[in-house]
């Protein structure tokens, strides 16, 4: 029977618990793509309402141009108005914190796993600088 994955699965190990399993591993990863994903489709949508309402686009100028913005490549439509102006640039920070988020998200498990290991085979270690014998 396979085993069950808990909310609980995916916090962070403390400094003195074992390394997490890589099934687990690969889940906690998982779950955190699924997050960046989700937090890029809001960040579309918000985008692509903004163009749509305050630069008067059509619908799908609008997700064209907030797709452009989100992924770093530009604006494809110019901008009239002083409010799609305003809009556009407010969009484009926005934009580049979503991006450093989803990036930090994404590779916090990665780092922790890496950096958790670390800990764990410096714990090994005895006073003197030799490894521990385990019996």
């Amino acid at each position: 029977m396979a085993k069950r994955v808990r909310i609980g699965d995916f916090r962070f190990e403390r400094k003195g618990e074992k390394l997490l399993s890589f099934p687990l591993f690969i889940s906690r990863v998982a779950v955190s793509l699924l997050l960046a994903l989700a937090i890029a489709i809001i960040a579309l949508f918000i985008g692509t309402l903004g163009y749509h309402f305050i630069a008067d686009l059509g619908w799908l100028d609008a997700e064209l141009n907030a797709a452009m913005i989100l992924t770093g490549m530009g604006p494809v439509d110019p901008m009239r108005t002083t409010a799609a102006k305003l809009f556009a640039s407010a969009y484009a920070l926005f934009s580049g914190v979503v991006f450093l988020t989803s990036v930090g998200i994404v590779l916090s498990p990665v780092f922790h796993r890496v950096v958790h290991k670390f800990h764990l085979d410096e714990e090994d270690e005895v006073g003197d600088g030799r490894k521990n014998q385990k019996k």
